[in-house]
């Protein structure tokens, strides 16, 4: 059955592991420095600073989050350890830039990141242009996904109506204060198809071809 998303007209999606594959690795590469990070700042060996990693991610929604209240790092310190990652196992996908391009509405990326890293995505994968906006962790003042005050500040910056946008996420837990709100969810990656979070109204394991497939609002 086809996914009806007729009643959309503002598409909001996660950028890491949700716009590319989980299966890329690209985000090994991240929790690999993000470790080491954790590791300088704590002086704990790696095991001991992943667990923490883990731990603050848990707990703040944002690892970072947790390295500013109780460790005072600087955010800006915290980010650049990711500006210059590789991004050659990022492959573009032709369809997935048509099937954007021809989604009705507005199109914009809702990512705990910040915009710097959001940027190199997107321009690496070919999707910049097909976004109106990137609402990142500077945006919503560090109140990350999952946090319901973030996705307030986005609703208010942007004027969303949640009844009429969908939510694209890899994470299940970052969809429930969507669905909350009101928004239609679709929980993208791997695992999607095992959910059963009745918070995730559509789940698939590749982005492309659901919005290929989905019933979208007719051009007036």
């Amino acid at each position: 059955m086809r996914p009806d998303l007729s009643h959309i007209d503002t598409w909001l999606f996660d950028l890491d592991n949700t716009l590319y594959p989980e299966e890329s690795g690209f985000m090994g590469s991240v929790e690999g420095r993000m470790t080491a990070f954790v590791a300088k700042v704590t002086g704990l060996p790696q095991d001991e600073a992943y667990a923490l990693q883990k731990k603050y991610f848990a707990e703040h929604g944002l690892t970072l989050k947790g390295l500013m209240l109780h460790h005072g790092v600087d955010p800006a310190d915290f980010h650049a350890l990711f500006h210059d990652l590789s991004l050659e196992v990022l492959a573009q996908d032709p369809e997935l830039v048509a099937a954007l391009a021809g989604l009705p509405g507005r199109r914009l990326i809702f990512t705990n990141a910040d915009n710097t890293h959001a940027e190199r995505v997107l321009a690496h994968l070919g999707l910049r242009g097909l976004f109106d906006d990137v609402f990142h962790i500077h945006s919503f003042g560090f109140a990350p996904k999952p946090d319901p005050l973030g996705f307030q500040r986005m609703i208010d910056a942007h004027g969303l109506n949640p009844a009429t946008t969908s939510f694209f996420e890899d994470s299940e837990r970052n969809l429930k204060p969507a669905a909350d709100l009101g928004m239609t969810t679709v929980l993208v990656g791997p695992r999607a198809l095992a959910s059963t979070a009745p918070f995730v109204h559509h789940r698939t394991e590749k982005l492309t071809p659901f919005l290929t497939a989905a019933r979208l609002k007719e051009a007036i």
